[in-house]
């Protein structure tokens, strides 16, 4: 599964380096997203969700609702099926609008999914 990492950081203890790391232990492609970095834990760091040449299954995302604003459109056209909120992310008018581009939306945390094996069951489920 082809997982980006929106907001990855290069620091060992922010949940969005412990995320890009327990994906890859878990098997996922991982896509770290964050403007000014050129790596996380030996990934190339993609400058935005566009950058990214590969279809994505799942956008995780670790950025607050202010900072979510300038890459809003980014995030509603990119390929993925499922957008996953993580705890302080949550942004129901974006979320709404995910949706109503058919994708599937999650506020949970990814670390939580992938250690209790929930994390692929969600994939590309289409909200009903």
């Amino acid at each position: 599964m082809n997982v980006a990492v929106l907001g990855a950081s290069n620091k060992p203890d922010r949940y969005s380096f412990k995320a890009v790391q327990l994906l890859r232990q878990k098997g996922h492609a991982v896509y770290p997203v964050h403007p000014a970095l050129a790596e996380v834990d030996g990934l190339r760091v993609w400058p935005s969700l566009s950058a990214i040449p590969v279809p994505l299954d799942t956008v995780t995302v670790y950025l607050s609702p202010r900072n979510q604003k300038p890459i809003a459109d980014e995030l509603l056209n990119c390929s993925a099926r499922r957008v996953i909120f993580n705890p302080g992310t949550e942004n129901p008018d974006l979320a709404d609008q995910l949706r109503r581009r058919g994708k599937e939306v999650q506020h949970a945390c990814t670390l939580v999914l992938l250690t209790t094996g929930q994390f692929a069951k969600g994939a590309g489920r289409r909200p009903s």
